[in-house]
């Protein structure tokens, strides 16, 4: 009994380590049981009873553990269950990260405004940051005052118009052309489906106006939908 312990407390300890980056691909990578393990085990229950799916949480942990920005600003998240995502992973692995979650000031009117519930699940959390304001505006001038720190991620998950997302897009690869990018809600659906393309198209056409600047890793398993964008080497 006391060898088979060993060795699952060896393997869980294993688990924490950063996964080794393989130098000569070409896609991004990330050593999955360590990461789906990690997620089963220590973000799910912690995000509540609507978590990000399985295939989603994967990417946001394999962009920490690829990464490791020193700082990720995201905005539109609500009771801040992508803030708790961004937590947990660079706790479990070392990543020495500050994360700045922004959303709506007390005097806008949103559907999806969180009033009391803002940030439930990052209070008092040391290195999670809350502002309010315009998100990217928000991120962009605190990311200015902290010295434009290298490598920097940005979590989109606004309004999803297309407006609003291309907008987004332009102003971080503007200020920060080497920033990794994730968007959320990015599945596409046709016409008729009624869902939210916004985040979609928003990308096609950030993309096309800077062909060859960016690569894409889409989870492309279902809605909602999440796609990564980092700059090309």
């Amino acid at each position: 009994m006391r060898p088979l312990l060993s060795r699952v407390r060896r393997r869980r300890e294993a688990s924490r380590e950063l996964p080794v980056r393989n130098i000569a691909g070409t896609e991004l990578e990330v050593d999955t049981w360590a990461i789906s393990q990690f997620v089963l085990w220590k973000v799910v229950p912690l995000v509540g009873t609507h978590p990000f799916p399985l295939h989603e949480l994967m990417l946001m942990a394999a962009a920490v553990c690829r990464f490791q920005p020193p700082m990720v600003f995201e905005w539109g998240t609500h009771i801040g269950k992508s803030a708790r995502v961004f937590y947990e992973v660079a706790e479990h692995y070392g990543v020495e990260t500050e994360i700045h979650s922004t959303d709506l000031p007390d005097d806008i009117d949103h559907p999806e405004h969180p009033r009391g519930e803002r940030g439930r699940l990052v209070r008092g959390l040391s290195r999670v940051h809350q502002h309010r304001g315009d998100g990217v505006e928000v991120s962009l001038a605190l990311w200015r005052a902290a010295g434009e720190r290298p490598n920097p991620l940005f979590f989109l998950d606004g309004d999803h118009a297309f407006e609003t997302v291309e907008r987004e897009l332009t102003s971080i690869a503007s200020a920060a052309p080497r920033a990794t990018i994730i968007v959320h809600d990015t599945f596409f659906q046709s016409p008729g489906s009624g869902y939210n393309i916004g985040p979609h198209q928003a990308i096609e056409a950030f993309l096309a106006r800077a062909p060859g600047s960016y690569r894409r890793q889409d989870s492309g398993l279902g809605l909602p939908g999440m796609t990564l964008l980092y700059a090309s080497p």
